[in-house]
């Protein structure tokens, strides 16, 4: 299955449904009331497929995303109330935190006693990496109201795939690979975007790169 276009053609259905949704609500057509308190139970679902599209490999968007909006869900349903959420909602954060290290964790087991992780970190303002490892393995860009552009295009991967995850917020980020290199994106688009940019063809199936997380007003390139 092409996730790519799975995912672009999810996507394109979620703004058609919002639009007609507001068209609804404007021109008096039918109450839509009702049908708003359901809208973060859209993006649970959202969330739980872009989980099982990664097969695991992306936590930290999908989980974020399917932790805070099923919050909303169940604050619109009665369950919770907004005392509640203004009480305990710096368990996001907590959680976001346990997520990176996570994540972490598992790379770290592949890649201990080697030097071929990245850890590249853009908050308001930019971060330019050039990583040249010959057993590259993986690692994390956090790009918060920043930029960030990690060049690879000196860089080895000993035993593919690598697996980067990027969270980008109000921002961007760029990778620029080798021309040759199988690039999968498996990166969560919320009012954001994601493109490999690249014009040539890659020649195999397998990934050489893959790379996971969560886009939320930001987007993240893949360019040679």
């Amino acid at each position: 299955m092409d996730f790519r276009r799975t995912g672009r053609t999810t996507t394109a259905l979620l703004v058609l449904l919002l639009g007609a949704l507001l068209l609804a609500g404007t021109t008096g057509a039918f109450a839509t009331e009702s049908l708003w308190n359901w809208v973060p139970g859209v993006f649970v679902l959202l969330g739980a497929w872009a989980l099982l599209r990664s097969r695991g490999r992306n936590l930290t968007g999908p989980v974020m995303v399917i932790a805070v909006a099923g919050t909303v869900q169940l604050r619109n349903l009665g369950v919770i109330s907004d005392a509640q959420i203004g009480s305990w909602w710096p368990l996001f954060v907590v959680l976001f935190g346990l997520l990176l290290l996570v994540g972490r964790g598992r790379r770290r087991s592949r890649v201990e006693g080697t030097s071929g992780e990245l850890d590249a970190i853009a908050v308001f303002g930019g971060a330019d990496t050039r990583v040249t490892a010959t057993d590259f393995t993986g690692g994390d860009v956090i790009s918060i109201f920043g930029g960030s552009e990690i060049d690879l295009r000196d860089a080895e991967i000993s035993d593919p795939p690598a697996v980067i995850e990027a969270v980008t917020l109000f921002g961007g980020t760029e990778f620029r690979v080798p021309p040759e290199w199988n690039v999968t994106l498996d990166v969560l688009a919320i009012f954001g975007g994601t493109e490999d940019s690249r014009r040539r063809e890659t020649v195999t199936e397998t990934p050489d790169l893959v790379v996971t997380g969560v886009t939320l007003f930001g987007g993240v390139e893949i360019l040679d």
